[in-house]
């Protein structure tokens, strides 16, 4: 059984001043192709049709947060992607997927990575269900707390290399799991990881690009609207500030659940937060800030969805100017973002636009602390928001869009988002996979 873990304090909104680490931004200027050498990322991808199954011998499984459960006997099939060697040493790494899980299916995605003389175990970055059990859903969705080996641990959604190891692979494996005499399988459609190194310390301000005067007409949501909902998928207002930002992405997209789907949320204000919320909440990490499981549940109603990391937000006005917004990872003191009202550890929010003269458009559910939709879209100065961004979380994102969308062509030579890879580029290792 998972055993339960403080939920770490990156996405939990903080009313007060948060510690020395989060002071010290700069705004000097700098051309950002600059930047972009000195941070390495790099995001691959495996669609639909480059994931071949096999099947596997049975595996049953207790549902540690069901009362009273029994063990599940499962048949399954597994995809293995072999070994991955990026194209630099790394310290971080964080898959992401697109599943759909018919009712009584579900889903593990699993990670290892390596050294240049050993790897670690298997690390379990998520039992995916995108339903609820009450909902018909097979288990509830969790991470695994507790997991470490002596080159790397997971913290949540992220793998993360034990100080002064240099990771140089990776191996990225996914089983689908429906109940013995059944016949539906989940459907997987995508599955991406992020593999990145990056230095500490603030970043030079990028120049105005492509996105310079569009804003994309993004649904304002609040988070703080839902304060009090729904204590068991962690309470509303401040810890619903990934749920709110997805929800504001689906909104834009004009999908999202129907209105039978949402007959259970009371109050019905805003129903697609509180929809959201239980559909990605983390029963380990208990909350609903799970990177992956946020891209995850976006996949269910039909958009492309994943993690990745930008350099700079002059990569972001690549997806502004495509009509892509973004859903992004922040951290700041009151003092180092003019105009947000309120100093967070961790938090989501939408970069839906610019300025013409850059500053960035922000589509922020905790501006101000206030329950307002009208007070959620707000303008954030560039080089102040970039340094909240870029250092804090890496410059994290949530790209989701529909199929038909094309994404931008990545500015560097080392692509943080999927698509412009050329697969015989990509030092691979096939090796069978490893029993469950």
């Amino acid at each position: 059984m998972p055993e339960l873990s403080p939920r770490p304090s990156r996405r939990a909104v903080l009313t007060g001043a948060v510690g020395a680490a989060l002071v010290g931004a700069s705004t000097t200027h700098a051309p950002s192709a600059a930047a972009a050498t000195s941070r390495p990322i790099w995001t691959l991808a495996w669609r639909d049709g480059e994931l071949t199954w096999s099947a596997q011998a049975r595996v049953s499984y207790t549902d540690p947060y069901r009362p009273g459960a029994v063990p599940t006997t499962y048949d399954s099939k597994v995809w293995s992607s072999g070994e991955i060697r990026p194209p630099f040493p790394f310290t971080e790494l964080v898959p992401s997927w697109n599943i759909r899980t018919p009712v009584l299916t579900w889903a593990q995605v699993e990670v290892r990575v390596r050294t240049a003389t050993a790897w670690s175990g298997w690390f379990v970055m998520g039992r995916w269900s995108d339903l609820d059990p009450a909902l018909g859903g097979a288990i509830h969705r969790t991470s695994v707390a507790g997991q470490s080996s002596a080159i790397a641990r997971v913290s949540t959604d992220t793998v993360v290399a034990m100080s002064g190891v240099r990771l140089v692979g990776y191996e990225v494996r996914v089983r689908l799991l429906r109940p013995v005499g059944t016949w539906a399988w989940p459907r997987a459609t995508m599955v991406t990881v992020m593999a990145s190194s990056l230095p500490s310390g603030p970043v030079s301000t990028s120049r105005t690009g492509v996105g310079a005067g569009v804003a994309l007409p993004v649904p304002p949501l609040s988070q703080d609207v839902h304060r009090g909902h729904y204590p068991q998928f962690d309470g509303g207002g401040e810890a619903w500030c990934s749920p709110t930002t997805t929800a504001m992405l689906l909104r834009y997209w004009g999908v999202g659940p129907t209105p039978s789907q949402l007959s259970w949320v009371n109050p019905s204000v805003d129903a697609d937060v509180d929809f959201a919320a239980r559909s990605v909440y983390d029963y380990a990490y208990q909350g609903a800030g799970n990177w992956p499981f946020a891209t995850g549940y976006a996949a269910r109603f039909g958009l492309r969805s994943f993690v990745t990391r930008l350099r700079s937000l002059a990569e972001a006005e690549q997806f502004v100017a495509r009509g892509i917004p973004l859903g992004a990872s922040v951290a700041f003191a009151s003092s180092e973002l003019s105009g947000a009202g309120y100093s967070t550890a961790g938090h989501l929010l939408v970069i839906s636009g610019f300025t013409a003269t850059g500053d960035v458009i922000c589509h922020d559910p905790a501006a101000h602390l206030i329950a307002d939709n009208r007070q959620v879209r707000v303008v954030y100065d560039r080089g102040q928001f970039e340094n909240v961004w870029v250092p804090r979380s890496g410059g994290l994102v949530y790209v989701m869009h529909p199929p038909a969308v094309e994404l931008p062509a990545p500015l560097a030579a080392e692509p943080n988002w999927p698509g412009a890879q050329r697969r015989r580029d990509v030092p691979v290792r096939l090796r069978p996979p490893r029993p469950w």
